[in-house]
């Protein structure tokens, strides 16, 4: 059936082309840092200040269309006249997906972010390859040794790859022009290697491990960086990242689906109003994921309860307290370790008969003030699977279950 409507498009956030198409934020005044609205029809920014800033946590500020007209009801003349049109039903636009190749062509440890891996896993014992790690999120890297984050999906798409720069020494983002966050969908449409139209949809950094680890608890972070450094301090869990605040949607964790999951969010700013702050948007996101696919997901409170308010204003990480760490008291950061002398099957089975004499809760158990374990018993079968198979850092999971035994007789 034809449908005779009026047309208005909506306005809508600037696309980013380049660090051209981000100005200067008007309240924290930092550059490359500021996405305009447009006007749906125009295609023209509504107002120098009508926009929000990419630093959410630290900065917050977000001045939305419907909010400056309200205050400049002067300006609401901007709406052109309605068009009749005839609007049919368009078939759905198939998802963008990139060719194998250009992953392959870019697969290298020759990047800033990898050298400064390098410099901070040195304080850790020799079982790091920093090679096997590049391997396993697939890290790519440019002539201008840029790092390239790339988006697999769990079924071994390639969606895009973000593209940043780091300081070799310090592991900081690198926020000048020449560091500017690019796309690899975008750097191929520019080069006339994929189409204009090109129908791009995000997945998580690193979801294709989902498969690799189906027992393991997720761990997501908002960072790329924050997901690699805490899988190699922390590999009990697959950790992934949602790219930054706003990267954790119920669309991208379809993936996730029947898992337990654990949320890690950045900190806030505590001057923005508690509603902005990350600790609760991820909160109620959780609460989206849940009621959604059914996932146990618990939203890490740690850096909450312990941060200062300085901290809180810098969005500091978990990463960066780990880095922090490792390079003032490296003897205290716990990497892998590796497996004991003993006979870890006689181990694993004492351990097995211990937790099928009991009936372990269903609800979250937090056995150490950095861990939590959502799903004690599936975890318990999944850890012992592990530590059999020898694959995984055995000495790790056996110090869980211990831990986890302690919890419970006590």
């Amino acid at each position: 059936m034809t449908i005779i409507k009026m047309m208005y498009k909506q306005p809508y956030l600037r696309p980013y082309t380049g660090k051209e198409s981000r100005t200067v934020c008007p309240q924290c005044k930092k550059s490359n840092s500021f996405t305009l609205y447009l006007d749906g029809n125009t295609g023209q920014p509504i107002s120098p200040t009508v926009g929000i800033c990419n630093h959410a946590n630290s900065c917050g500020y977000h001045y939305t269309p419907k909010q400056y007209f309200i205050d400049n009801p002067q300006r609401r003349d901007f709406k052109p006249r309605p068009t009749r049109v005839i609007q049919r039903p368009q078939p759905p636009k198939p998802m963008g997906l990139i060719p194998v190749e250009w992953l392959n062509r870019t697969q290298s440890t020759d990047s800033n972010f990898v050298y400064f891996l390098t410099g901070l896993f040195k304080s850790l014992n020799n079982s790091i390859s920093i090679e096997e790690l590049c391997r396993t999120y697939k890290l790519g890297a440019t002539k201008d040794k840029r790092v390239i984050f790339w988006q697999i999906d769990i079924n071994g798409n390639v969606r895009t790859g973000k593209i940043m720069q780091y300081n070799p020494t310090t592991g900081k983002r690198v926020h000048n022009a020449s560091g500017a966050i690019d796309w690899i969908h975008n750097t191929l449409k520019r080069a006339d290697k994929l189409p204009d139209d090109y129908n791009l949809k995000q997945c998580y950094f690193g979801e294709h491990l989902l498969n690799e680890q189906p027992d393991k608890i997720v761990a997501i972070t908002e960072a790329e960086k924050t997901a690699i450094i805490c899988s190699v301090l922390f590999p009990q869990m697959v950790w992934i990242g949602a790219g930054n605040l706003n990267g954790l949607t119920v669309e991208k964790s379809k993936a996730l689906k029947g898992r337990s999951i654990m949320l890690f969010p950045d900190l806030s700013n505590p001057d923005l109003p508690i509603e902005k702050q990350a600790f609760t948007i991820w909160s109620n996101k959780a609460d989206e994921i849940r009621k959604t696919y059914g996932c146990k997901v618990v939203v890490s409170d740690i850096l909450e309860k312990n941060a200062t308010d300085e901290e809180k204003r810098n969005g500091l990480d978990i990463a960066d307290y780990l880095i922090k760490q490792m390079r003032q008291v490296p003897d205290q950061v716990k990497g892998p370790q590796q497996p004991p002398q003993q006979d870890i099957n006689n181990v694993a089975d004492e351990l097995e008969q211990f937790f099928a004499g009991i009936e372990l809760p269903d609800e979250p158990l937090s056995i150490a003030p950095d861990y939590t374990i959502c799903e004690p018993d599936r975890y318990v079968k999944g850890a012992i699977r592990a530590i059999r198979s020898g694959k995984y850092d055995t000495g790790a999971f056996l110090e869980r279950l211990q831990q986890l035994r302690e919890k419970v007789l006590n």
